[in-house]
């Protein structure tokens, strides 16, 4: 009786997380389940392409400045700003008025990935939530239009030295770059990985069009990313993990255009696709089993030791690739 009541409540736990991903999800991804590299770029640029782009282009641009109250707001409810931190910004009082000529006076809205490099006012790009955010306006004047990447600063710093300008440092470019700083450097990171998946059947006509993009794309569709910008975003986004900020940010931007950055729902994704796991199914599902009773054993209490999906207790960790159950988590073995 009791083996058949622990199977039971494995098989419900089973069938309540089945087509859940990370971050309320749920079946978001399922598509790409089982993909690996270019195959699973491709498969996530048809699952994260299609979105409410909110009306026209004006009424949907005009809309950001009321929509980054939601997406960009600090815990004390100040503009979230990641080019300077020289001022703590009030939304609407220091909305960019078109004038200004110094750090610290308003805030408008920045392309992280500019929009000279897709050909201008284009919709959807132009007001896709995922890549534009609130930043310095006198900053964000300073980057223009130049590829991030690493600098002394020679050209420009702003202030307390936290954003930088001048020529790249990077084996591989030698131009003009922009160099955020470090504590954001993993955010533009997956905003880039998000970019070049999401608008990957256009990159080729960007680069085709707009000169000032090749710095950044290699003009095909995969890996999409100039090798040298791919290494050093690669090691950003290693180094400056998911936050919490950037999983508040992608739910709420999700919630206003209904599309979603996977880059932020799976951390180190970008391996799966152009890193050392592109070999790697990818798996979608990564819902933990909130509890699992081994009522076999002695007493009444949980072994959390592992079990197949089947019911089955094993006597350790398993030596086959499958999909198991240890200490309440749901485990992927490659």
């Amino acid at each position: 009786m009791k083996k058949l009541f622990f199977t039971l409540l494995l098989s419900t736990a089973v069938l309540a997380i089945q087509a859940q991903g990370p971050n309320s999800s749920g079946a978001y991804y399922q598509d790409a389940d089982g993909k690996k590299g270019e195959a699973l770029k491709t498969s996530l640029c048809g699952i994260i392409y299609n979105r409410d782009e909110g009306g026209s282009l004006d009424v949907a641009y005009k809309a950001l400045w009321t929509h980054f109250q939601t997406t960009d707001a600090t815990p004390e409810g100040k503009v979230w700003d990641m080019y300077s931190n020289k001022v703590e910004f009030t939304f609407g009082a220091n909305q960019d008025t078109g004038s200004g000529n110094a750090e610290g006076q308003y805030y408008n809205r920045e392309h992280s990935f500019p929009n000279s490099w897709f050909g201008g006012k284009v919709m959807p790009m132009y007001t896709d939530l995922h890549h534009v955010y609130p930043t310095d306006k006198y900053v964000n004047n300073k980057r223009s239009n130049f590829p991030f990447g690493e600098t002394n600063g020679e050209a420009y710093m702003s202030a307390n030295n936290f954003s930088k300008l001048g020529k790249c440092t990077r084996q591989g470019y030698n131009g003009t770059v922009f160099e955020p700083n470090d504590e954001y450097k993993g955010d533009f990171a997956r905003t880039y990985f998000y970019m070049v998946t999401c608008y990957e059947e256009k990159l080729p006509d960007w680069y085709a069009n707009n000169a000032d993009v090749k710095a950044t794309i290699d003009g095909s569709t995969y890996p999409g990313i100039a090798e040298w910008q791919l290494q050093m975003l690669m090691e950003w986004s290693a180094n400056d993990p998911v936050s919490e900020k950037e999983v508040n940010r992608n739910n709420a931007v999700y919630g206003i255009q209904k599309n979603r950055n996977p880059f932020i729902d799976y951390p180190g994704l970008e391996q799966y696709i152009w890193g050392d796991k592109k070999d790697v199914p990818f798996v979608y599902d990564t819902t933990d089993i909130v509890a699992i009773h081994d009522y076999d054993t002695a007493g009444e209490g949980c072994a959390n030791e592992w079990f197949s999906l089947d019911g089955r207790r094993l006597s350790g960790k398993p030596a086959h690739k499958g999909i198991y159950i240890h200490k309440g988590k749901k485990v992927v073995i490659r």
